[in-house]
Parts: C-alpha cells; sequence; structure tokens
C-alpha cells in the first residue's frame, strides 16, 4: 500500500509569537482603529515585544545520554534540543500563551522529538517512561487551552512529540466512504489529498491551515460545516493509539455491540492517555454547488430562535452562524462599514453545499423569515467565507496595538441558552471592570442541534495593569458561572490545563475517577501531558 503524501508548504511552522504565517501579519484596519476608543476607551502603549534572539530559557534538563537514546529511536535529524525548536514548542495559540512568548523568560520543552512512524512513536513513549520524561504530544500547535504547556510534573524532563512527519492519506475505500489519514497531516493537505480523488472531509475550524488530523481527535473539534457534517468525533470510524503500556486498533466496523465504543475514550483525551498515530474518517464526494446567502435580524434572541426552528426542523444548511450585535457591529467596521457598524441587529450567514440545496435553501429561508429575519443577500457571506481562517490574525494585531482579545466558548440547551450567554457576559464585563478596564464583549453561535447551541465569546479590553494575570482571574470568574448557569466548561476548545480544575463539576468525582483508572492503566508512571483535562494528583 503506498501512502499519499502532502505538500511541504502545509507544513510550514507558524509565527513563534503569534498565529499563521509571518508573512500574512496584518495591522489593524484604519475602521478599527477609529472604532477601538469609542468601545474601550484610552488605549495603553504596549511593551514592544521580546525578539526570538533575546528569549531566554533554563538549559535543558537532558543530559548527552538521554538525547542519544532518542537518536537511536529516531535518527539524529530528528532530536532537536536548539533554543528556537523548543520556544517554537513552548505552547499553543492562545492569548496566554502569546502574552507569555512576549517575555524574556520563558519555559520550553528540553527537546523535540520528531518519530516518523507509529513503531517509533511507541519506542519514544518506552524510552521517555524508562528515563522519567514527560511527553506533550504536539500536532499544529494550536491549541488554546494550555495543553501544551511544557509540564514536566514529577519528571525531570519533558519532551515535545511533534507529529509533523507522520503525514499522508494511507489508504482511501472509495466504496465505503472511508479514507485512513496519517495522525499529522494538517486540514489543508488532507483535504488535497482527498480532492485529488474526488472526495472531501469537510472539517473546518478555524485553527484548519494549521491544525491536524490526530489534533482534531485528540480535541473533539468542531468544524464550521458542523450544521451538515457534524463534528469531528462524529466523523472518525477508526483510530491507531500508541502507549506507554501498548498499542490499540480501534474501529472494526461501522456499527458494534460490543462492550463499550473504546474510540471514544480517545477522542477529547488530549494525548493523556496515548498518542493517536492513524484515523480513520468518513468522507463524502467533493460537492459540486455551493449557495451563500446572509440574514439580518433585529436583536440575537430572534436570530437565535430562527436558528432552532432550523436545527429542529433538520435538513438545513451546511454551515449556520450567527453573530449578536456587538460581532456584527465589529465585522461591520472591518469592512469599513462604520455608519452601519453603530447601527443595532443581528446577522446570520449561511452556506448550503451538496445535494438538494434549493430545497434546504426554501425550507430554511422561510424558517428564518418567520423568526422575524430579512434575507441581505451573499455579501456579508462571502465575506465571512473568504475570511474564515484569518481572526487570529486580527487578534495578534489587536494585542500589538494594546488591545487583549481573547475568547471562550461554551454550549447548552435551547431553554437556557439566553441565561448562560447574560450569565458570562455579566461575568467578563465584572472581572475587566474590576481590573480597571472597559471591555467589549461579542457572542456568536456556530454550532447547533436539535437541543441545544454553542456560544461562543470574543472580549477586548485595554487592561491596564498585567493582563496574563488579570485574565487568570477573569477566566477563573467565567468558568465559575459557566458551571453555576449549566454550560459546559468547552464545547470544542477542549480541556487542557486552562479548564482541568472545573472538570469535576461537570463530569462528577466518579468521572475523574474513571478518567483516571484508565490513565493509570494505560500510563503508569505519568509521563503523557501531565495535568492536562485531570490534575496530576488525581492520575496517580
Amino acid at each position: 500500500m503506498t501512502q499519499e503524501n502532502g505538500s511541504d508548504a502545509a507544513q510550514s511552522e507558524m509565527r513563534w509569537n503569534g498565529w499563521g504565517d509571518p508573512a500574512k501579519a496584518q495591522e489593524l484596519p484604519r475602521a478599527v482603529r477609529a472604532l477601538l476608543p469609542l468601545l474601550l476607551g484610552r488605549i495603553r502603549k504596549p511593551d514592544a515585544p521580546v525578539v526570538l534572539g533575546d528569549v531566554h530559557l533554563e538549559p535543558s534538563a537532558l543530559q548527552s545520554d538521554d538525547l542519544e537514546a532518542f537518536v537511536a529511536v529516531v535518527g539524529i535529524a530528528h532530536v532537536d534540543d536548539s533554543a528556537e525548536a523548543r520556544i517554537r514548542h513552548a505552547g499553543g495559540r492562545s492569548t496566554p500563551d502569546l502574552l507569555r512568548r512576549r517575555r524574556q523568560h520563558q519555559a520550553a520543552p528540553d527537546a523535540v522529538i520528531l518519530p516518523g512512524s507509529h513503531t517509533e512513536v511507541a519506542a519514544v513513549l518506552g524510552v521517555a517512561a524508562e528515563r522519567g520524561v514527560a511527553v506533550i504530544p504536539f500536532g499544529g500547535g494550536t491549541s488554546v487551552v494550555g495543553a501544551l504547556a511544557p509540564e514536566r510534573g514529577a519528571h525531570r524532563g519533558v519532551i515535545s512529540l511533534d507529529l509533523r512527519r507522520l503525514t499522508g492519506l494511507i489508504h482511501l475505500d472509495e466504496v465505503s466512504g472511508e479514507a485512513l489519514l496519517a495522525a499529522g497531516t494538517t486540514g489543508p493537505d488532507a483535504e488535497a489529498l482527498l480532492t485529488a480523488r474526488g472526495y472531501e472531509l469537510g472539517h473546518y475550524p478555524q485553527s484548519f491551515r494549521y491544525a491536524t488530523i490526530g489534533g482534531f481527535a485528540a480535541a473533539r473539534s468542531s468544524g464550521q460545516n458542523s450544521a451538515g457534517l457534524g463534528r469531528f468525533d462524529a466523523m472518525v470510524t477508526g483510530i491507531r493509539v500508541a502507549t506507554p503500556t501498548g498499542d490499540i486498533e480501534l474501529g472494526r466496523s461501522p456499527g458494534s455491540a460490543a462492550g463499550p465504543d473504546l474510540i471514544r475514550v480517545f477522542l477529547g483525551s488530549e494525548g493523556i492517555f496515548g498518542v493517536i498515530t492513524e484515523v480513520r474518517v468518513r468522507v463524502h464526494p467533493v460537492p459540486r454547488d455551493r449557495i451563500l446567502e446572509s440574514w439580518s435580524f433585529p436583536d440575537f434572541a430572534r436570530g437565535a430562535d430562527g436558528l432552532r426552528q432550523v436545527a429542529q426542523h433538520g435538513g438545513g444548511p451546511t454551515v449556520i452562524r450567527l453573530s449578536d450585535e456587538a460581532e456584527t457591529a465589529v465585522s461591520l467596521a472591518q469592512v469599513g462599514r462604520i455608519g452601519k457598524a453603530l447601527a443595532k441587529g443581528a446577522s446570520i450567514v449561511t452556506v448550503y453545499e451538496g445535494e438538494g440545496i434549493s430545497d434546504r435553501r426554501a425550507r430554511t429561508s422561510a424558517l428564518l423569515t418567520a423568526a422575524g429575519g430579512t434575507s441581505s443577500g451573499e455579501g456579508a457571506a462571502e465575506e465571512w467565507l473568504d475570511g474564515r481562517f484569518d481572526g487570529p490574525y486580527l487578534r495578534d494585531a489587536l494585542l500589538d496595538a494594546g488591545v487583549f482579545c481573547e475568547t471562550l466558548e461554551t454550549a447548552t440547551t435551547w431553554s437556557n441558552l439566553h441565561a448562560l450567554r447574560s450569565a458570562v457576559t455579566a461575568s467578563l464585563h465584572e472581572g475587566i471592570t474590576d481590573a480597571g478596564a472597559r471591555p467589549y464583549v461579542m457572542c456568536h453561535v456556530s454550532h447547533i442541534y436539535p437541543t441545544g447551541a454553542s456560544l461562543y465569546f470574543t472580549v477586548l479590553a485595554s487592561i491596564r495593569s498585567d493582563p496574563l494575570e488579570a485574565w487568570e482571574v477573569i477566566k477563573g470568574r467565567v468558568n465559575d458561572a459557566i458551571i453555576a448557569t449549566g454550560g459546559t466548561i468547552s464545547h470544542h476548545h477542549a480541556v487542557g490545563r486552562d479548564h482541568a480544575p472545573w472538570l469535576e463539576q461537570e463530569i462528577g468525582e466518579t468521572g475523574v475517577r474513571i478518567l483516571a483508572a484508565i490513565k493509570r492503566e494505560l500510563d503508569p508512571s505519568g509521563i503523557l501531558n501531565p495535568g492536562a483535562v485531570i490534575s496530576m494528583d488525581r492520575a496517580r
């Protein structure tokens, strides 16, 4: 069986202290610069970020014999303890991650190891367990919940296990509609390889350009096409995992009653049980047609009612997103429509792909109209589609201008949606006001279900104190509000270390004991991603 590999371009590294392609880093649009003081008041001038060459790291804790043991597994070209490699693997891409990257003194893994096969992954885990070295699995580096922090726990060192060499289409079963992909394959490479054969996976989170197939699985990702195609975990039909105590391959058939579904144990596990090396997914022929349509609503509440109707009637768009009044205003300001930006109103974008799109559009249009919506043509939907992966570039530009910008997300039932939105918004306002700043909070719904929906918040503020320290307090208060109001601690960003202290309140003490028992069985020395998902003391 010949494995098809993707392009080298998709594997290029992101900016070490920001998002994405360094050549695409952007300045704030003039219209947004003009709007910010109206929203946030006086904006402080930020400290100049440190340059890569001036970052100070502690010396690697690994000894020469440790490095030699890893070299014996993967080869000398694939063991890197240089300062730059360590810094580039020092975390994910949340705003706190990037604020830490702007400091001169930073924590980093002791080395970066790049295995080239499942067998090498398993052997690296064996070396690490024998030598007491923690392992942080690393895909595209896009985590925003602290899952990639170089935490060594009780171990004497920590390595970043970079899976970028595990890439390609291993097998395509066109009869069954399944593709087997190596875990380090990026979203663009996966789609390019499938498109060349006439197929598509169709999983497009905002991190699509850099995130990997294994990362999608490990974080239980949900893409922008979820209304039509479902979450990534619904697309997975099989999985291969290397653990410190043995390998496991799951997914013998499309349906089974042979005990609990163990695939689900690893989906969302964030590397604490094992390292996902291969993922088998459901694929479909590339859609031939696409229709876009934008909608305006008097307010968020009526827009949300329209989404509920669409979700509960079924057969709607492939993509449907509702932006509240605040987010709609900023979206309009980004394209220079200041006058409209200052007006009130929420907005929806819809995208239809695949079969029966005319009927699906007609059914959805009738429901949205009945809920109080007015079609506004293709324009806003086209603008969203063109820029849907570029939001993090704007976040970086805001940080460069002295504006703190961060996101968080949750989900709940339709009956609780407005209460949860109000609670989170109030908590953000109170927390940021207490930090001496004026907040601007935006919200959108991008994932809908018959019984409920996600809520995705973006907050802007000019925090004059240490923004990292201030945000840790604010985020804690928001997480408390989410749990108290019946939301989930994460709909699609995962748990990582940032949400781990609240997991027990969501799944209960017994649920945490189950996860800890699985970890002790598969990873008895606790080397895999210490402190992620479940706290280290519970994992013992």
